[in-house]
């Protein structure tokens, strides 16, 4: 091999682990590591899983940001998140994203400011980024600091309303350090594109365009009277003709200058107008093109299957597949389909996730009756409740996470009304791999809070068809939770009987301790009970099934019996499920002398594999085996102390798992 050949196949990537670096390369060299990036988010992602269609969309956009801002002074705001694996790449972090993406203890997947300088925003819900921006440059405009602040936003994220709240304030505030980045990916905004427009695009942002436009207005300003009129009327010609090939005329109505379409995967564009930009006095909007699953064509054919991926094989693109039971998307997906054939008012509604909310089927059976509202989930609940007001059963798909986002709706728009919408929160409990900012641990907590809703968290597959089974029985605001992953493979009948409202189960009798547990956690409470019972412990296990409302005359029964009591949930220990048994006893006079509860801990809680982090916090069989056998050791104790019914326990066997 010649040393021109071996020059040609020497990797760049190496020498790209800052911006610094980055900058130094000219641009046949970033067009070759555009290619390698990509090479190297395919290979890593197959192997862990995580957002490949989104990152190979924008790894150009990402390389040209770096090149021509003085990244980490001018400040790139990602928002969603799950497009910045190319930004960690040459950011110093190519090691830990090869052998550490998602891991346990590795590298997020999400943007993370405790990892490095160059992240500015923990993020990982969408069309929140323009806000914080606003935020960022307005105190940087306070602190006379001359850099630039630039969100980048996109990936059906514009459906959000927050973010034209955001760009309307901006606008208002005439944020001169402000660039919004619109990457547009045909999940948003509509392209409108061609050579001319690119053309007169690039020209615009050019110095010498800048320059005339200035001294035009300069030279205008200084006639007499007229001065004021002949500028608003080149500036109105200016705009027509922008607006007659591009579709910028909402954002400058705005406050904003609106500059593209661009390509976003044209390195030999992008820079030139990025460092352009950079001396135009904002607030700016540029418009940019790129494809999701650009570079891979399993991405670009699938986008959506791909957009976090599982685990796959790179020649073809399929998936690992594992021995496994059915999800419980997958159950509640197929009980739907059959709630719809039997009711036809039943319709379903999904804020862009159609086929991670299990809704494929639906959508399929009833595309009359299936509304997919972008990423918009407080209107995915306030028409939700519209619907229902004028006589149809609307369940509305939204992960526990994301369903935070809409709280006010189902306060307002729900319950306050008392309407028959149905809340389907998949995702409840720890996730895995995405981390705290897609954990579904506060639901119970923020829910409960409501009048007239009702909560179930079903223990397995057949608890959760029947559930859904029973919606239009129960008539009436009600929330279902239930986990990622698989059920336990029970076999649900064709005529799936129905919920009674409001009942619990008793799913083992006991005389020494009271287990009352909701959620998959009833099993790991029910194989607790079995090793203990061998060692003589008699633990009573109760399923609640329904957070809200409590069965009362179960719960209470089984406490006075036993005395002592155990509480356990996926949710966190703040005004969850545990906090409602406890209200429920206290009003009854009834509380035990004795009382535990297992929820999770106050704390934010990483990424790992579920099984991972219920070890870590104690989420186990074995941890509510430790639990008991302490509460029944205190039991006694109390016992031997005649008329002492306040003896405190030692801190570390109580409570929290502790960190």
């Amino acid at each position: 091999m010649s040393n021109k050949e071996k020059e040609q196949t020497r990797s760049v990537l190496p020498l790209a682990q800052s911006p610094e670096a980055l900058r130094k390369l000219n641009t046949k060299a970033l067009i070759q590591l555009a290619d390698e990036v990509r090479g190297q988010i395919i290979e890593t992602v197959s192997k862990t899983g995580g957002h490949l269609a989104s990152n190979l969309g924008v790894v150009e956009l990402t390389l040209a940001l770096h090149y021509a801002f003085q990244t980490p002074n001018d400040k790139l705001i990602w928002d969603v998140g799950h497009q910045v694996y190319c930004h960690k790449i040459v950011t110093g972090r190519q090691d830990k994203f090869r052998k550490g993406l998602r891991q346990y203890k590795g590298l997020a997947g999400f943007p993370k400011k405790s990892e490095s300088e160059y992240d500015h925003y923990d993020t990982g819900h969408g069309g929140t980024s323009i806000s914080f921006a606003v935020g960022m440059a307005e105190a940087m405009r306070h602190s006379k600091c001359d850099k630039r602040v630039i969100p980048i936003i996109g990936d059906g994220s514009m459906t959000a309303g927050v973010a034209f709240e955001a760009l309307s304030q901006a606008g208002h505030l005439k944020q001169n350090n402000l660039i919004v980045i619109i990457n547009d990916n045909d999940m948003s905004i509509s392209s409108n594109v061609g050579s001319l427009a690119q053309y007169i695009s690039r020209r615009m942002v050019g110095p010498k365009a800048a320059s005339v436009r200035k001294h035009t207005k300069q030279l205008l300003a200084a006639i007499p009277r007229a001065g004021d009129d002949l500028i608003r009327i080149v500036q109105k010609l200016e705009r027509s003709l922008k607006d007659f090939i591009q579709p910028g005329l909402l954002f400058e109505e705005l406050g904003f200058q609106y500059l593209g379409p661009f390509d976003g995967h044209d390195l030999e564009t992008l820079i030139p107008v990025f460092k352009n930009v950079r001396n135009i006095p904002g607030p700016l909007l540029l418009h940019v093109l790129t494809k999701k699953g650009k570079g891979y064509q399993p991405a670009e054919l699938e986008p959506e299957r791909f957009h976090g991926a599982a685990p796959f094989e790179i020649k073809t693109g399929d998936f690992v597949k594992k021995k496994a039971l059915k999800s419980y998307t997958s159950v509640f997906g197929d009980a739907l389909v059959k709630l719809g054939t039997a009711d036809r008012d039943v319709v379903a509604i999904t804020a862009a996730m159609t086929l991670g909310t299990g809704l494929s089927k639906f959508a399929t059976a009833y595309p009359d009756r299936f509304y997919d509202v972008g990423m918009a989930e407080q209107h995915a609940v306030a028409f939700a409740g519209g619907l229902a007001n004028a006589g149809l059963r609307p369940i509305v798909a939204i992960y526990s996470t994301f369903m935070q986002r809409a709280y006010d709706q189902v306060f307002q728009e729900i319950c306050l009304q008392n309407l028959p919408v149905t809340l389907a929160m998949d995702r409840a409990g720890l996730v895995g791999a995405d981390g705290p900012t897609h954990h579904g641990v506060y639901d119970l907590s923020f829910l409960r809070t409501l009048p007239n809703i009702g909560i179930i968290a079903p223990r397995d597959d057949l608890e959760l068809s029947r559930a859904v089974m029973s919606i239009t029985v129960f008539n009436r605001p009600t929330a279902i939770r239930y986990p990622r992953g698989s059920g336990r493979g029970l076999v649900i009948p064709e005529e799936t009987p129905t919920m009674e409202w409001g009942v619990g189960e008793c799913m083992k009798t006991g005389d020494h301790l009271t287990v009352i547990a909701v959620g998959p956690l009833v099993y790991e409470a029910l194989t607790a009970a079995k090793t203990l019972g061998n060692e003589g412990i008699s633990v009573e296990v109760i399923d609640a099934r329904f957070v809200k409302p409590l069965d009362s005359a179960l719960i209470l029964k089984s406490v006075k019996k036993t005395g002592t009591l155990l509480t356990v949930e996926e949710n966190a220990l703040a005004g969850g499920f545990g906090a409602a048994v406890l209200e429920l006893l206290a009003v009854y006079d009834e509380m035990p002398k004795c009382v535990d509860m297992i929820a999770i801990p106050d704390k934010w809680i990483n990424m790992g594999t579920q099984k991972q982090l219920h070890s870590e916090i104690g989420l186990t069989a074995q941890e509510i085996e430790r639990r008991i056998r302490l509460l029944v050791l205190e039991s006694k104790k109390r016992k031997k102390v005649s008329g002492k019914t306040d003896l405190i326990n030692e801190p570390e066997t109580r409570g929290q798992t502790s960190d």
